[in-house]
């Protein structure tokens, strides 16, 4: 079984994002186009049996498994020619594991514990959309199968046992969160976007997963306002009517990158008595501000900008990294226990041929004696249950002594000494010589010590009339 894991990238830590951009990989280029020896390929004698390709914006990364022949030479060689450079190229910014360090390290980035935000969601998902590519491909098989699975496993893990993604620490998350201490109530809030950017977009994001059901658009580039707007489900409204919309907005979250304030004090006041003086929240992460620090000092608005945010943010990835303590003992634990399984994946073969055989000798008998007998379904079927379980317990003792002689020292001496005993492999092991090697075909037949003749073979008594006698008997 070819059971060598290697893992080979690069992130964010290693390389700056115009080296990020050079190499990435997007849509696993490297198994639609062919250049890993995977898919279609798999059958070639080359040392790289199974292949996932992850490329995201913060790292993109090449999982492996086959033999131990220079799996990150091959893979470093192929990702640069997807790229049209030189390996020398890519080469500085690499990061290579092998076997149990490439475990850990998926598992950790799985568990979003190797991001550029601790804790982050989305990097599971991307890993997923990965291995659906994989799977489209062809290039994966029994090794990265298992460890994937894994993979999403110990994520769960992590998320359910530990504290590592429960709170806010993103600008436009934490923006949110804060309206939501505010107003309690999100579904029955109305929001509105000023600006139409990145940021924008991810909070439009996190204000829907609260519960916001209505959300405007306001942009000087009206075409954008309605191309995020459909996206969310909202409404783009002209920015020469964002102060005529205002008074039936809760929250307000901008972020324009004008020059100076969009929004001032005087404008707000009457924006405020025609709401009757109703809370409002306004959550200005513009860098210049787009919101006057006046407005503060109007009653029921609840200024904050993005040093007020980053002091939350701050505060909660603090909490995240004590957590992430907790998250990294998770995934050495679950490290161990999948490199103890892929082990013992060594005695598999041997096991499984172990029962075959077993299970081979009983069918044979079974067919044979069972077309003496006469008996009723409900018999037969007792008795091939007998014989189910006849197989299981012969085998129990072997299988148990395998496995534990396998965990104390690590190797497979003792499988292949079981191979020998039972002839797993249906080796001939007392070859007859041939006249042509000085001795006869077949040996003489052994006699008795003194000489005597040897007592006729008795014939095997009939299973039928076995079973016939023993009837009488009991009589």
């Amino acid at each position: 079984m070819n059971k060598h894991i290697c893992l080979v990238g690069l992130n964010h830590r290693t390389a700056g994002v115009e080296i990020r951009e050079a190499f990435a990989l997007a849509d696993a280029g490297l198994l639609e186009n062919g250049l890993l020896p995977v898919g279609a390929h798999l059958k070639k004698d080359l040392p790289i049996k199974e292949a996932l390709v992850l490329s995201t914006c913060n790292r993109v990364e090449i999982l492996l498994a086959g033999r131990e022949e220079k799996l990150e030479e091959l893979a470093i060689r192929s990702w640069a020619a997807a790229r049209n450079r030189q390996p020398e190229e890519l080469a500085p910014f690499v990061y290579v594991h092998n076997d149990a360090e490439a475990v850990k390290h998926l598992f950790a980035v799985a568990s979003s514990l190797d991001s550029m935000v601790l804790g982050e969601p989305q990097i599971l998902g991307q890993i997923k959309d990965a291995y659906k590519d994989a799977l489209r491909a062809g290039s994966t098989r029994f090794i990265l199968n298992a460890l994937l699975h894994r993979a999403f496993f110990v994520a769960k893990r992590v998320r359910s046992e530990t504290g590592v993604a429960s709170s806010a620490v993103s600008v436009s998350y934490a923006a949110v969160e804060l309206a939501k201490r505010i107003f309690g109530d999100m579904p029955s809030c109305k929001a509105m976007l000023i600006g139409a950017g990145e940021m924008a977009e991810l909070a439009a994001t996190h204000l829907m997963n609260a519960g916001i059901k209505s959300i405007l658009v306001a942009n000087r580039t009206h075409e954008r306002a309605l191309e995020l707007a459909s996206r969310y489900h909202g409404l783009a409204v002209p920015f020469a009517d964002l102060f005529a919309q205002l008074p039936e907005v809760d929250i307000v979250i901008s972020s324009t990158g004008a020059p100076e304030a969009v929004i001032r004090a005087k404008d707000m006041a009457g924006v405020m008595r025609r709401r009757r003086n109703r809370p409002m929240f306004f959550i200005d992460i513009a860098v210049p501000r787009d919101v006057d620090p006046d407005v503060n000092t109007l009653d029921n608005i609840y200024l904050y900008d993005i040093d007020d945010l980053k002091e939350v943010v701050e505060e909660n990835l603090t909490q995240r990294r004590e957590e992430a303590v907790k998250a990294l003992a998770i995934v050495e634990e679950e490290t161990l226990n999948f490199c103890k399984w892929l082990e013992s994946t060594e005695l598999q073969p041997t096991i499984v041929d172990l029962i075959r055989r077993s299970e081979a000798i009983v069918r044979e008998e079974w067919t044979r004696t069972s077309k003496r007998l006469r008996l009723s379904e409900k018999d037969t079927r007792a008795l091939e249950l007998m014989l189910g379980a006849i197989v299981k317990k012969i085998n129990h003792d072997p299988i148990n002594f395998l496995k534990n002689r396998f965990e104390e020292e690590k190797d497979g001496q003792y499988a292949g000494l079981l191979r020998l005993v039972f002839n797993l492999d249906k080796k001939e092991l007392c070859p007859r010589r041939t006249r042509e090697h000085g001795s006869e075909e077949a040996p003489p037949p052994l006699g008795p010590p003194d000489g005597g003749m040897i007592p006729p073979r008795r014939t095997p008594e009939p299973a039928a009339a076995f079973f016939n006698r023993i009837k009488e008997g009991s009589k």
